[in-house]
């Protein structure tokens, strides 16, 4: 049965003729030591577990300190690989521009060349229309003296000569439709 001081206080031991009586006052002082004994067994047992937990707690707070400086140095990594992107994005947003620009002038270089081909060419054909276009009226028809080929031996041709001197030439009929109006459509 463990005391508690306040009862320790008002024990009242019974007396007896030369003092207090011995028996109760042995029983007594066992009573007390064992609850003595028990108290101090319990604050035994109550130290070991507070150096327990406070080993514990230290080790925690080890840890906590060692995850604070991990989750840092992630952060900082984190924010380091976001600006190394962020910067590698822009680099090739800036290739990827200049690269678009080079094709668009490489492209309008282009154009401008064939523009300049398709110019030369309409020339060619404005040309080649105003001569064809321009047939004097003395090459058109035979001269009266000169032997003119026949197109009975050639159905659909034509007869035309070149100056008054040469011989007339035989010219095949047109392709289906006619070539100088194919040429004035190519011309513009």
């Amino acid at each position: 049965m463990a005391l508690t001081p306040v009862e320790i206080r008002h024990i009242q031991l019974k007396r007896g003729l030369f003092g207090y009586r011995k028996a109760s006052v042995h029983r007594m002082m066992d009573d007390i030591a064992d609850s003595f004994e028990t108290v101090w067994r319990e604050r035994s047992q109550l130290v070991e577990r507070v150096e327990e937990l406070e080993t514990e707690v230290a080790r925690h707070v080890e840890l906590e300190g060692l995850l604070r400086s991990t989750l840092v140095s992630a952060e900082r990594a984190s924010q380091d690989l976001k600006e190394a992107a962020r910067r590698e994005a822009d680099v090739i947003v800036t290739e990827a521009n200049a690269e678009a620009r080079k094709v668009m002038r490489d492209v309008i270089g282009e154009k401008e060349a064939l523009m300049g081909d398709v110019r030369r060419v309409q020339a060619l054909l404005r040309s080649a229309l105003s001569v064809v276009d321009e047939v004097p009226a003395e090459f058109s028809e035979t001269p009266e003296g000169s032997a003119a080929p026949t197109t009975d031996q050639h159905p659909g041709w034509t007869v035309e000569t070149r100056d008054s001197e040469s011989a007339p030439v035989m010219m095949p009929p047109p392709a289906a439709g006619d070539e100088s109006e194919d040429i004035r459509k190519l011309a513009g």
